[in-house]
């Protein structure tokens, strides 16, 4: 619309902006923030000098907290797209061939949209387990994991990624007890692997319980909660795990049910829309970006390809560097990548140098009592060029994106090592792993 395009969206929820903005990434981060507030009160404020006693929870002001987050941002959208003339339509969209789209509202009504290009951004859905039922409330997605009316005693998650570790964190920190049972061998499947393995040692001293090698066999409903049934992944004997709450979390899959896709003749390649380098499908005129199409699932990086795609349609030239989209989790401390890991350049046969700084070494982190973690920067052996970037350590998620920067302009360790970071501050971390790539860091 700002490009001067007459645009028009059809929605089949009631609020504007999907899954992130409704039911994912605004109110998980909320519920985070919160939680780890309430867990430094009792195990960091006596350290500070800052005497008040144990914290009282009231579930029910932490989720209100969490449903106004929703609401200022899913109103902002709403006000987004009034400002800039987006026409909207609230119901189920069906593309009925290039250029048409039928939309089939609440009360059955159908219209018909004419139209030049249609763009498919219709996201991901909860993954499901074979077998098992969510009824969210004893078996739970990552939706029913952000209602829940009470703290569970035992909060049993099947997943080891991010969706499941951040969720879990949340309640672990208002008193549930804790376990994750994955089917890989580690957690945080695709990550750094040794910043994925320290994660772990972090979160089981925070109270985590992991069973990795691990398929869940079946769940079972009981009086008290859920049985779970699991066994090696390589095939065993069976195990059987009590909880009070059982939230699936094997990831996610992209939502194109009631599309029309096929009657349309739009390919699929195992349920992700096809697309080229300009986002386009088989179908003249119709495109697709987000998480039904490839590359990872996160919100961001569907941003960029809705802006990109914008911008092509209009006549320039949008483009997204896939090589510089970062990744990451949202618990305490917080992980974050992007570029490749070491793993990946060893399977490709790169070359590669490692720069490595702690945060034990870092007087802002002593300052604040956040020590935990690490920089990691992997720059190619020959040419310097930054390949990768991980961290894990408080504001990650933030830190980042110094790192990202760097990465899209082509920059080397020596050009992130070289560029002054004030003192004292956390983003000094990032400057002396840069440093480290040939071995000159100071403050180690």
């Amino acid at each position: 619309a700002q490009l001067g395009l007459k645009v028009a969206v059809v929605e089949k929820r009631a609020t504007f902006g999907g899954t992130c903005l409704n039911i994912g990434c605004i109110p998980s981060k909320a519920l985070l923030y919160a939680s780890e507030r309430f867990d430094e009160v009792s195990h960091d404020f006596p350290a500070l000098g800052i005497s008040v006693g144990a914290p009282k929870l009231d579930l029910k002001a932490m989720m209100k907290h969490k449903t106004d987050t929703v609401a200022a941002n899913v109103n902002g959208v709403q006000f987004l797209f009034k400002k800039n003339k987006v026409e909207t339509f609230m119901g189920l969209g069906t593309i009925l061939g290039a250029g048409k789209v039928e939309v089939t509202a609440a009360d059955g009504s159908k219209q018909t949209l004419d139209t030049k290009a249609i763009c498919i951004a219709t996201g991901s859905d909860v993954a499901k387990l074979p077998g098992v039922e969510i009824d969210e409330k004893t078996i739970v997605s990552s939706e029913g994991a952000l209602e829940l009316e009470s703290v569970p005693k035992k909060l049993l998650i099947v997943g080891g990624g991010v969706i499941g570790l951040e969720l879990g964190s949340v309640w672990k920190r208002l008193g549930a007890e804790v376990v994750v049972v994955e089917y890989l061998d580690r957690i945080l499947p695709g990550m750094d692997e040794e910043t994925a393995k320290q994660f772990q040692r972090m979160l089981e001293k925070q109270g985590f319980a992991f069973h990795l090698g691990q398929k869940v066999a079946g769940v079972e409903k009981t009086k008290k909660g859920a049985k779970v049934t699991i066994e090696p992944a390589q095939g065993g004997d069976q195990s059987t795990l009590d909880a009070d709450v059982v939230l699936v979390a094997i990831g996610r899959r992209p939502h194109t049910e009631g599309l029309g896709l096929e009657a349309a003749g739009v390919e699929l390649d195992r349920g992700r829309v096809t697309i080229d380098a300009h986002f386009a499908t088989n179908v003249p005129g119709i495109y697709a970006i987000g998480d039904v199409v490839r590359g990872p699932m996160l919100a961001h990086k569907a941003e960029d390809e809705g802006v990109a795609l914008a911008e092509i349609l209009a006549g320039q030239h949008g483009h997204v560097n896939y090589g510089a989209i970062p990744g990451v989790v949202y618990t305490m401390p917080e992980v974050a990548a992007v570029g490749q890991t070491e793993e990946e350049l060893k399977a490709a046969g790169v070359a590669y140098k490692v720069g490595k700084f702690p945060f034990t070494a870092n007087g802002r982190a002593r300052a604040m009592r956040h020590t935990e973690g690490f920089v990691k920067v992997l720059a190619d052996a020959e040419t310097d060029r930054v390949l990768g970037v991980h961290i894990i350590g408080m504001g990650a998620g933030d830190l980042i994106a110094e790192a990202t920067l760097l990465m899209e302009f082509g920059g080397s360790s020596e050009d992130m090592a070289r560029t002054c970071h004030a003192h004292p501050t956390l983003s000094e971390a990032v400057k002396e792993a840069a440093m480290a790539v040939e071995k000159r860091a100071i403050h180690m």
